[in-house]
């Protein structure tokens, strides 16, 4: 009987897998498609669907549920398709939780609809100042970290393959990047988000810091 019962147990919790992706999951993968696979990652060949993709896998691998997934496929849609999607149809086609999530990933502002950008270093420290606000759960801030720490991990793979001309790629070079990496830390530290995580990041900005001679 006991073994029965464990087959019986065993068979809910792989019907609890196989439920945990709904076809909200696959819709938000073909937006996040529609949206981004011409864009290339910064400097690189390399399709930018990678990068939504791997934030993806990092969020579902520390414990985010679908809508959590789904924002991760569509976190930087506010940013770099701003002409093509509102943050209003973003939560009107999937969950008021997925359009925070991705309104929270956005340096922008909420009613930014493509043009210029403000400065970077203003929409950096308004970006830190919100993760240290107090006001936003470390739930909703498990897509941002992924993020953070997908993007770590990339400058810190390209450091190793090419050395100080990654820093090229960004506007304000290896002093600001530097400097943007440590205050996330901070911030995240300070908001009590996922610790597994969190340690990936602390680790990857650390390995920043000596490949980049600081």
């Amino acid at each position: 009987m006991h073994f029965i019962n464990h087959i019986i147990e065993e068979r809910g919790t792989m019907e609890q897998h196989q439920s945990y992706l709904t076809p909200k999951f696959a819709e938000a993968l073909q937006l996040a498609y529609d949206l981004h696979h011409t864009q290339m990652r910064k400097g690189t060949g390399t399709p930018y669907m990678a990068h939504l993709l791997s934030v993806c896998s990092l969020v579902m691998y520390h414990g985010g549920d679908e809508d959590q997934a789904i924002a991760a496929l569509l976190h930087d849609a506010l940013e770099d398709a701003s002409d093509k999607i509102t943050a209003d149809q973003i939560g009107e086609k999937f969950s008021l939780k997925v359009q925070e999530i991705v309104q929270l990933c956005s340096d922008t502002p909420f009613d930014f609809r493509g043009g210029q950008k403000e400065p970077w270093q203003v929409r950096k420290d308004r970006y830190l100042a919100h993760i240290k606000s107090g006001e936003v759960t470390p739930e909703l801030l498990l897509v941002s970290l992924a993020d953070k720490v997908d993007n770590a991990n990339a400058i810190v793979r390209d450091l190793k393959k090419v050395g100080d001309s990654v820093w090229a790629r960004f506007k304000v070079g290896k002093q600001g990047q530097l400097w943007y990496y440590r205050e996330l830390v901070s911030a995240f530290q300070a908001a009590g988000v996922n610790k597994d995580l969190l340690k990936r990041l602390e680790n990857l900005v650390i390995e920043m810091h000596e490949l980049a001679g600081k």
